[in-house]
């Protein structure tokens, strides 16, 4: 009997959750904060968003420059072929074609290398804007006396008291006077060494 009420209690005491053991979680205190008009109004990401801005509009134009002198002779090309009337082109004819294909295809590579490279920059800025943000929450959450910050378009409605905004956007431009525009060169691929045996 003494067996079984020990066993009893001890059932009781591991299936009972640990009322008496466990920390009561803290009231939230919650700050919202407006990241679009964070990383739209700091000065360093205004200046940064210019910048890439310039690298699309060179893109759009090398686009134009690259497009221009292939529309022409391609036009040309396909006279030529055209007047063919079927026929079979002349070795000069498929030399002009695969010429014109070439340059297609390095004109292609070309863009196709810049956008990358856009798209690394881009990712670059939103990397060094990121990685002071994560410090500076901390710090404004402190601050305010929050616990919890939350990005105010992920909330319905949020009291103008719990704005945290401003207080983000001012610290942000203290801790971030100015960013790269330029990512870094990749890292070329490792080449695979063979494993002897």
């Amino acid at each position: 009997m003494k067996n079984i009420a020990l066993a009893a209690a001890f059932a009781a005491a591991i299936l009972t959750p640990g009322v008496a053991s466990a920390q009561a979680i803290p009231g939230a205190i919650v700050a919202v904060v407006d990241l679009e008009k964070v990383t739209g109004q700091c000065t360093a990401c205004k200046t940064a968003t210019a910048a890439l801005q310039g690298q699309v509009n060179a893109l759009k134009s090398r686009e134009q420059a690259l497009a221009a002198p292939l529309k022409t002779e391609g036009e040309s090309i396909q006279a030529a072929v055209n007047a063919l009337q079927g026929k079979e082109p002349d070795a000069a004819l498929q030399a002009r074609v695969k010429a014109f294909q070439t340059k297609q295809q390095q004109g292609a590579q070309e863009l196709q290398r810049q956008q990358t490279q856009i798209q690394r920059n881009q990712a670059y800025i939103s990397q060094q804007i990121q990685a002071k943000l994560n410090p500076i929450y901390s710090q404004v959450m402190q601050r305010r006396g929050a616990n919890v910050l939350v990005e105010v378009g992920n909330t319905l409605a949020a009291g103008a008291a719990l704005d945290v905004t401003n207080d983000v956007l001012t610290a942000l431009n203290a801790a971030l006077p100015s960013v790269s525009t330029t990512a870094p060169a990749q890292a070329a691929p490792a080449q695979q060494q063979p494993q002897g045996r």
